[in-house]
């Protein structure tokens, strides 16, 4: 599962990138610093179940930092994005394609106002960024209506006179892209269409293009450079409708996690504060940024970086998190690992689907799973919930 992080360029997409997850990206004020995808890890915050188990986890693909989980999520930052790249203006072109595999987007602006449409820096409040916002979105729509344009007609004529439905015609078209059978089903539910696909203008393509975009490519915005942003023009992204903003300060983000990493402070990421170690240690600018920070944090209450990566995750895409054990009783695998994988899977996913997740084969056979914390006995169809333990029981 991937989180794509989006945007014009010169707009702090990489730092945002560089700050989730310490991973190395190219950093400067200008457009186009990124060219090739940079790809890296960030975490989804969970209470661990080991908590209540009373005996400490031995995590194998979701690290445990006192009593709190930490699921993995791929990023991937790829080139900015401009007016027109659909027709293959900037990036545009290379851009889109490196998208194709996201289940949902971040989508950074500069809340400031400072970066023109080419993403150029301009005097900050001259732009306005709710119009980034609508520009993406558009891009978007067209880049999934030139996918399915391609060729439409004559398919579609074939497709009427088969009597092949629009969901498995579009689900054909959009294999590459992700997008589920339901997510197409929403969306043509959504958009008032002719009943014969044949008679399907390009205007119309663009409508179901929208709404497919809406279903199966969700998006976020971070309301990037908050520091630089005065409280009216982050009041502005308020108004956005069905779309969450979320106040986000990357530069300073990154410049915590670092100071982190290099034992300078002590910072869990989300935080509203941290502690300096040892203040000697810091030389007169870095003090004084600290400080700021601080200030900043103290009237926010965080950086927006890991509330955006969180709600993407259980909000956009309404993921919860699960345990696979092998003993339903101590809660291990056969090594006798302690609560050793953490699974992100859909709510309202079932047992049965937690045993695909885990392997082919246990949900190919599946018999029954066991609840970890009541022990009771549940069906192929029993729902699980976020932090359930359960243990799979399949045919040998």
């Amino acid at each position: 599962m991937e989180l794509g992080v989006v945007g014009k360029p010169n707009v702090g997409k990489s730092t945002f990138f560089a700050a989730a997850t310490l991973a190395p990206a190219q950093i400067a004020n200008y457009p186009f610093t990124t060219v090739d995808p940079n790809r890296g890890i960030a975490y989804v915050r969970k209470r661990c179940p080991h908590l209540d188990l009373g005996h400490v986890c031995n995590p194998n693909n979701a690290p445990c930092q006192g009593g709190v989980r930490l699921v993995p999520v791929e990023l991937l930052d790829v080139a900015g994005l401009v007016p027109r790249a659909h027709e293959g203006r900037g990036l545009g072109n290379k851009f889109l394609d490196d998208l194709r595999q996201a289940s949902a987007f971040i989508h950074v602006v500069d809340a400031s106002g400072g970066t023109d449409f080419e993403g150029n820096p301009v005097a900050p409040g001259s732009h306005d960024p709710l119009e980034d916002v609508r520009f993406l979105e558009d891009e978007l729509a067209h880049w999934i209506a030139g996918i399915l344009g391609r060729n439409w007609e004559k398919d579609a004529r074939r497709a009427d006179l088969d009597g092949t439905s629009a969901e498995r015609v579009l689900h054909d078209r959009l294999t590459g892209l992700g997008f589920t059978e339901a997510q197409i089903h929403q969306a043509l539910r959504e958009t008032p269409l002719d009943p014969k696909m044949a008679r399907w203008t390009p205007e119309d393509l663009l409508r179901l293009a929208k709404g497919l975009r809406r279903r199966g490519k969700p998006m976020l915005l971070a309301a990037n450079k908050a520091d630089l942003a005065s409280v009216a023009q982050l009041e502005r992204f308020r108004v956005l409708d069905g779309v969450e903003a979320v106040p986000t300060a990357s530069e300073y983000e990154l410049a915590l996690r670092r100071a982190a990493k290099a034992d300078l402070i002590a910072y869990e990421p989300g935080a509203d504060t941290f502690v300096v170690a040892d203040a000697s240690k810091l030389s007169p600018a870095q003090g004084k940024g600290i400080e700021r920070i601080r200030t900043f944090l103290k009237e926010r209450g965080s950086t927006g970086v890991q509330t955006c990566i969180e709600n993407a995750v259980t909000k956009l895409l309404n993921l919860i998190v699960v345990y696979p054990v092998e003993d339903e009783l101590r809660w291990t695998d056969k090594k006798g690992n302690v609560l050793p994988d953490a699974f992100l899977v859909p709510r309202g996913s079932t047992a049965q689907d937690v045993a695909f997740k885990v392997h082919t084969e246990l949900g190919n056979h599946f018999i029954r799973a066991i609840d970890g914390r009541t022990k009771r006995v549940v069906g192929h169809d029993h729902a699980v919930q976020d932090g359930d333990v359960i243990k799979i029981v399949a045919k040998a």
